[in-house]
């Protein structure tokens, strides 16, 4: 079983809860059941997305069709943050640690602040998390990187150089920034995973599962993305185009994607399709012209 019938990108966000009114800069999720592409959801709180990917896995295994569920938000740190913060190398030890942290309201507000400052108190100096609304709270997260050094913990992983990612993980606030949406998707994952039926890749052994969850990051297809039309929303035209792009690639050509990977990504994650930028760029393309 290497194929996947149904393909779920899931554009994140960490913020407040969304006006009824489908706008940018909120929780989009794009569906493509075997090439073919379904009109983006619009969510207005990270509880509404969970509830709807939950019912997305429920019916397609209840289908007999297997999901590949992908977000745009890393699965993980640079190598080495895991075992610094929860003692153990294991990339779920530290999924867990930051659940148990987590706080998140209905109307999206939450302490991600309060568990990055946690987070860099494990360090002596200044810890890698940077990036705030303002200058005072949280004082144990700098309001900018100027100042923070590197040399334990990597500031970017292996995958982000591959993809050349925009931000770091570690980056919490200031465009282009991923950091909130890890500390708020975590979790969401982490309750996904426990799930019957449901592995991670690249952390565990996926190849039979009927779910699997994966990284993605939509910035592989901005050349896609760009032909943008008047009143488009880029959030939901870019899920869209990815779905629908990963699920007309060959199945032979997503397998070995998934797992020609390097030894860093048993810890970090990988971002899927890293490194082929071009090519999953031309089914986006081809997407968009039949759209």
């Amino acid at each position: 079983m290497t194929g996947f019938d149904t393909i779920l990108v899931a554009d994140w966000s960490a913020g407040k809860r969304r006006p009824a009114r489908p706008s940018k800069d909120a929780i989009w999720l794009g569906i493509a059941r075997n090439g073919a592409a379904q009109d983006p959801i619009y969510c207005r709180s990270r509880q509404e997305a969970e509830t709807q990917i939950a019912a997305l896995i429920d019916a397609e295994q209840a289908a007999g069709r297997r999901l590949l569920a992908s977000f745009d938000f890393p699965f993980g740190y640079p190598k080495g943050l895991a075992k610094h913060i929860t003692g153990h190398d294991d990339p779920f030890a530290l999924w867990d640690w930051i659940s148990a942290r987590i706080t998140d309201a209905p109307d999206g507000t939450n302490n991600r602040y309060a568990v990055a400052e946690e987070m860099n108190g494990h360090f002596d100096g200044p810890g890698p998390f940077w990036g705030k609304p303002n200058q005072t709270d949280w004082p144990g997260v700098p309001y900018r990187k100027a100042g923070i050094s590197y040399d334990t913990i990597p500031e970017r992983r292996a995958c982000d150089h591959a993809a050349k990612a925009a931000s770091s993980c570690f980056q919490l606030a200031f465009p282009p920034t991923v950091g909130g949406q890890i500390l708020m998707g975590l979790p969401t994952l982490n309750r996904l995973r426990a799930r019957p039926g449901v592995a991670v890749w690249p952390f565990e052994d996926w190849t039979t599962a009927p779910t699997v969850l994966a990284e993605i990051w939509p910035g592989l297809i901005e050349p896609a993305v760009k032909a943008l039309q008047a009143g488009d929303i880029r959030d939901a035209v870019q899920v869209r185009l990815l779905a629908t792009a990963l699920s007309r690639l060959p199945a032979a050509t997503l397998h070995d994607w998934m797992t020609d990977l390097p030894d860093e990504a048993r810890e970090e994650a990988w971002i899927l399709g890293a490194g082929h930028n071009a090519q999953l760029v031309s089914f986006a393309e081809d997407t968009h012209a039949a759209a």
